[in-house]
């Protein structure tokens, strides 16, 4: 067996990785799959695991997998969405029972976010694995924050099961302003940050960022010959209206209208790769948002909406090349001003805690295009790719 240490910034991340088959060398492995890496990281020990429905190992859940190799876990931490990945956005959990394994799960997408006290005494070692799709304001890295200060607090070491980004080859988009800290924003990186969520706990580890400058005692079992431009197809829907590669590629960009009253095309069988609106004029491209489960209440339902068809157009590498881009939103704000006046009322005030900073809207408004905005962003973006370099763990 193969060892291969990382040791982070001060020695704050532990990154091992283990292969036994030397067929196997080439082929791009999960951590999850590394179990050499970690089995005795587990034996003998209570485990507590926050993960959802991407965990699989081969086409088996990873809870699954580790009951029959002898892991005792004690409980599952699901966050938003559930254990099983089916509920809607935003809805908010109750703690529950796996019908299954009869392991308690424990909601921290609920009343609560961060898992009590009492809980993490119950555990010796802690355990995160989920599927990322590389955006802070997708909230499976704000579940991995506080599961980390809760590990910090009780003196739980963690282990990251890591798993490659499909957008890893992308930095792009404004650093949060933390006035807007939210749990769609919860640390001060861009809206694209270019790593995997084990590089990210090394980076919250390195520069103090859990509360009271608290550290986890981390491990990260990273994937086997992944690189940051690999391109990596999901094996499931990391979340119900990220139903495919093209509406994850598009989603920093359409995950704005999330604060307008555009549709993005939840409730219909193409979310993330269209956009529309029942005043939009000009398009002949036309969708009606439905109830359907995972999007059971959504923005302009069964209202006949007229916009955008990205499905196809641009191709992916344009999308790729533009990363976080406003035009989407900029075009849709001046076609509806001009055809409905909707001013200022285009934006909640949701919209900050998306984009991260108070100057995007106001700019919108005085009619500045994508490229005179993407300016102000410039430094502080190329500040966050130096300080990100200190803790990438795969090759760019």
């Amino acid at each position: 067996m193969k060892h291969l240490f990382y040791i982070g910034i001060l020695g704050l991340c532990i990154s091992l990785s283990a292969c036994n088959n030397p067929q196997e060398n080439n082929m791009l492995r999960t951590g999850a799959e590394n179990t050499n890496a970690y089995l005795a990281l587990l034996e003998g020990k209570r485990v507590g695991i926050l993960t959802n429905h991407t965990a699989l190992i081969e086409g088996t859940h990873l809870v699954d997998s580790l009951l029959s190799l002898g892991v005792d876990i004690r409980m599952i931490f699901a966050p938003e969405h559930g254990f099983r990945g089916d509920e809607d956005a935003g809805t908010r959990l109750d703690h529950q029972t796996d019908p299954k394994t009869g392991i308690p799960i424990i909601s921290v997408y609920g009343s609560v976010f961060i898992p009590a006290d009492s809980l993490m005494r119950q555990i010796d070692v802690a355990v995160y694995d989920i599927q990322d799709v590389g955006l802070r304001f997708y909230t499976y890295l704000s579940s991995m924050y506080y599961f980390m200060e809760a590990c910090a607090r009780n003196n739980v070491p963690l282990l990251v099961f890591d798993r490659p980004n499909p957008n890893g080859h992308i930095v792009s988009g404004p650093v949060l302003d933390m006035q807007f800290r939210s749990f769609v924003g919860i640390i001060p990186i861009p809206v694209v940050h270019g790593m995997t969520l084990g590089e990210l706990a090394c980076m919250i580890n390195g520069e103090f960022w859990l509360k009271d400058s608290l550290q986890t005692s981390l491990t990260v079992i990273p994937c086997l010959n992944y690189t940051h431009h690999t391109l990596y197809q999901l094996p499931v829907k990391p979340s119900p209206n990220l139903p495919n590669n093209r509406s994850i590629y598009l989603y920093p960009s359409i995950c704005l209208f999330e604060a307008t009253p555009v549709s993005l095309g939840r409730g219909t069988d193409f979310p993330f790769q269209v956009y529309g609106h029942p005043q939009m004029a000009g398009y002949d491209f036309s969708f009606t948002p439905q109830s359907v489960p995972g999007a059971r209440n959504p923005i302009q339902k069964d209202v006949l909406c007229y916009g955008v068809d990205l499905r196809t157009a641009p191709p992916d590498e344009v999308i790729w090349s533009n990363g976080f881009d406003l035009q989407y939103v900029i075009d849709a704000y001046r076609n509806l001003n001009e055809n409905a006046g909707i001013g200022e009322k285009f934006f909640t005030s949701y919209f900050e805690k998306l984009v991260g900073v108070d100057y995007v809207r106001p700019m919108i408004l005085q009619g500045k295009n994508a490229d005179e905005i993407a300016m102000l962003w410039y430094d502080q973006l190329e500040e966050f790719k130096i300080k990100r370099s200190q803790y990438l763990i795969y090759p760019q």
